[in-house]
């Protein structure tokens, strides 16, 4: 008997990764029009529909043709759990959490390859010995479902659609249908609601499960949106899911929060091929007095910029690393200030930018400082961003480089699913407490040094909940920023000299939600800063540090122009 019951609860969850992994990111404003696809809609398109029983037929052949446009693609799908467990103070708090990463091929049959490493993937930490079961059975449900309604057979032979209302989702006109499979029309169909925009008739959101359930398996509720990045198409971007029930008497014990978001349907490789074609360069000879051979240290710093150059355009290329954008502007000001302010001279500007994924993680390539975007959504202020950017700047004064072998180009070629195999920027303890010292120097005296008191906050609530929060925090190219206990490993002088840490104090914002401050377009990688109204916090259970929350975007169309009509904003608000 508990054999068998170990053998159902592992295909719960294998149906869980399955169906949770099949999510993605936010929107970003604007595609060049090089990137963007040919629409299939003609152009003098169809007289609008009359009836109710026509915008259904409408709705189904778009949904369709999405389908079809979307084979040829192979984004990244990323997705992060949080379990849950009661708080009597702050309700229902993180209790364990799991991250996914890999890329999905959306042809015929829907698939997946892992970012991750064997031993670290999201099934494997969460089913065992499973995979096979996994692989062959669940897989293709939990990708194509979330996604879709029904990839194969959303129709009238397998649905009834009731016309609910009109509604707005944003800027956005939307009519409102509530879809029910008929019955026999077999397991695992849609039940739930969808949201058609009223121009083109695409479906813009998903919510609902889907049922009735197969044997020994478990659907899950969700919340699927798509946005309007390219001409003719609502592309998904981003799920939330949720189970539980806290209730006095509740029997359900399962409860979870997740976060899906797909980026990279349009990574451009192959952008320079044809620089030849539209560029023409001259023969040239440089006789300056300072032509000639490198010196020996040129000849090396000129070495390790190669490097960090090649590193850059190979995290760019497969995907987890965003085009230079306004993000890296914000935290370029930061660097800057500290090292104006430190009489810091180098032989190389420093640039930043962002890395796609959710885990709290930040290195250093060469003069180049790399931040996650997760970690910059959780950070409350600018002075807990200059306390993470100033460790990585004193690991480029200190002269801890990393990373030279990269400059030999064959290290480059390898799948974009083995990048995390392939890349590691970790210091080694030493250099780790050298730039923390260092680091702390810099703070002292700069713009900053009279707001560390947010900084050692953030530190301390990363130490509350390290615990918990072992994915998130797990950093997969440097160095974490807890031990294996959970305990804080990086600027412990500075989080012991700060205040002490109180949940019910309600203007003491130790750390955000995740989702709060950076959105990413999912089709282009471009990445820009949530512009959102402060909302009050009201209790210590409105403060979510760290926490999944659902997402709720503005949607927008496409302008003629290429951009969205107004900005995108993701699940939360910046808390103030």
């Amino acid at each position: 008997m508990r054999t068998w019951k170990s053998i159902v609860a592992a295909s719960l969850l294998i149906t869980l990764s399955a169906a949770a992994q099949q999510t993605a990111g936010p929107s970003s404003s604007s595609t060049t029009p090089a990137s963007q696809p040919t629409t299939s809609q003609t152009s003098q398109p169809a007289a609008p529909p009359s009836t109710m029983d026509q915008v259904v037929d409408r709705t189904i052949e778009r949904e369709h043709a999405l389908t079809d446009f979307l084979k040829t693609r192979t984004p990244l799908v990323e997705t992060y759990l949080q379990n849950l467990k009661p708080d009597p103070q702050l309700g229902p708090v993180p209790s364990e959490d799991h991250y996914f990463l890999g890329r999905m091929d959306m042809g015929e049959n829907v698939d997946r390859r892992d970012y991750l490493s064997k031993d670290s993937s999201f099934q494997n930490r969460l089913m065992g010995g499973f995979n096979k079961l996994f692989k062959f059975e669940y897989q293709p449900l939990g990708f194509s479902w979330m996604i879709f309604a029904d990839r194969e057979d959303f129709d009238r032979s397998h649905y009834d659609f009731r016309y609910v209302r009109r509604e707005f989702l944003g800027d956005v006109r939307c009519i409102v249908f509530d879809v029910t499979p008929k019955k026999d029309a077999g397991k695992g169909r849609f039940l739930g609601r969808i949201w058609v925009e009223d121009q083109n008739y695409n479906i813009v959101r998903l919510n609902g499960t889907y049922a009735p359930r197969p044997k020994n398996s478990y659907f899950f509720h969700m919340d699927s949106w798509r946005l309007n990045l390219i001409p003719g198409y609502w592309v998904p971007a981003y799920i939330y899911s949720e189970e539980g029930d806290f209730s006095y008497g509740a029997k359900d014990k399962m409860a979870f929060k997740a976060q899906t978001r797909i980026w990279g349907y349009d990574l451009k490789k192959n952008d320079k091929e044809d620089e030849l074609t539209q560029i023409r360069v001259d023969s040239v000879k440089d006789e300056s007095a300072a032509a000639g051979d490198a010196s020996p240290l040129q000849a090396e710093r000129q070495w390790l910029q190669q490097a960090e150059d090649n590193v850059v355009e190979r995290l760019q290329n497969t995907g987890l690393l965003a085009p230079e954008g306004e993000v890296d502007k914000v935290l370029q000001t930061v660097v800057n200030n500290l090292q104006i302010t430190n009489n810091i001279e180098l032989s190389r500007p420093v640039r930043t930018r962002v890395m796609l994924t959710s885990p709290l993680e930040t290195f250093s390539v060469g003069n180049t400082i790399i931040v996650s975007r997760g970690l910059i959504d959780v950070l409350p202020d600018e002075a807990s961003l200059a306390m993470v950017l100033s460790h990585e700047l004193s690991h480029i004064v200190l002269g801890h480089n990393l990373g030279s072998k990269f400059a030999f180009n064959d290290r480059m070629l390898f799948s974009d699913e083995s990048t995390y195999q392939n890349f590691g920027f970790r210091h080694v303890p030493e250099e780790e407490t050298a730039a923390d010292k260092k680091a702390m120097d810099m703070l002292k005296t700069s713009p900053y040094s009279q707001k560390l008191d947010s900084a050692a906050l953030f530190l301390k609530e990363l130490a509350a909940r390290g615990p918990q929060l072992s994915a998130l925090l797990t950093a997969h190219l440097g160095n974490n920023f807890t031990d294996n206990k959970g305990g804080v490993a990086r600027m412990a002088t500075l989080m012991n000299s700060g205040p002490a840490l109180d949940p019910n104090k309600l203007d003491q914002i130790a750390a955000l939600p995740l989702g709060g401050r950076v959105k990413l377009n999912a089709w282009d990688d471009k990445v820009e800063l949530i512009k959102t109204a402060p909302v009050a916090i009201t209790s210590a259970r409105d403060k979510m540090p760290f926490e999944v929350t659902p997402f709720f975007p503005r949607l927008t169309r496409i302008t003629a122009g290429g951009n969205t009509g107004n900005p995108t904003t993701a699940a939360n608000t910046e808390q103030k």
